[in-house]
């Protein structure tokens, strides 16, 4: 088994992002809220989206000062546009983008719901798109040679049962990332992904914990699942300067289970 690491020894890796300002979507729980509380810690501002009423009495929590929360839906474009305009009036600038909002919807590809298809592509691919449009648009006028870390998944590398629209969409989300690394390369502008195995988040334990997920352990190197800091610090890392020469990268996090 890999080692597993404390959340403390964690959070004292130094991936420098003092002073940098950031928005980070889906940042009200699993591997979203991980990377605001790493990012806090490691000296950014940040501003946190998500669906979740308390938002702001959370990103207080978290940050003080250092940190603004926006209620909203990431598939509506005045929401991103929100976005954007909070990290600006608070902190003057947005130097990091981290596009983790997610969803899916589990089922056979023969009995998959139109509707069902079309809200995972919406929330994984779309709104990662939008969102990183609205930001690139930004940076490339203000000329700040920012970074954006796009969460997809090892689904987007290899196929899982009765996950056909997420994977669809991760799998489009890496594609995504490499398009955007190439067109905004000149401006400085640097787009990376982290495709992370299963997670240990509180959905996480839900969907996993169990006889199943033991039987899953057993074909992975790694001999366990990540945890949501282990995600949060690689995306810190491509955000830092230490991944200056780090564009157009899909970074798996899977314990080595795609290896096979």
């Amino acid at each position: 088994m890999l080692p597993l690491y404390s959340k403390e020894e964690l959070d004292r890796l130094n991936f420098d992002l003092e002073g940098k300002n950031a928005i980070i979507t889906g940042g009200t729980a699993g591997i979203g809220n991980a990377a605001v509380k790493y990012f806090i810690n490691q000296g950014a501002n940040v501003v946190m989206s998500g669906r979740n009423p308390a938002v702001s009495d959370m990103a207080r929590d978290l940050g003080g000062s250092k940190a603004v929360g926006v209620q909203g839906d990431i598939c509506d474009p005045s929401h991103r546009e929100k976005l954007i305009q909070t990290a600006l009036e608070r902190f003057g600038q947005v130097d990091l983008l981290v596009n983790c909002a997610g969803t899916t919807v589990l089922g056979n590809g023969e009995d998959l719901a139109e509707e069902d298809w079309n809200k995972v592509i919406e929330v994984n691919l779309s709104s990662c798109f939008f969102m990183s449009q609205v930001v690139g648009k930004y940076m490339i006028e203000k000329k700040i040679k920012g970074s954006i870390v796009n969460v997809a998944s090892q689904g987007g590398v290899i196929a899982l049962k009765r996950h056909a629209a997420y994977c669809a969409s991760k799998a489009g989300l890496i594609s995504l990332t490499k398009v955007l690394a190439l067109e905004w390369g000149e401006y400085g502008i640097r787009v990376n992904a982290v495709s992370p195995t299963v997670v240990m988040t509180a959905m996480g334990h839900k969907a996993w914990d169990g006889p199943h997920g033991e039987a899953l352990k057993q074909e992975m190197p790694s001999g366990r699942f990540a945890e949501p800091e282990e995600v949060a610090a690689a995306i810190a890392y491509l955000c830092s300067p230490a991944a200056a020469m780090i564009t157009g990268h899909n970074l798996l996090l899977d314990g080595g289970f795609t290896i096979k």
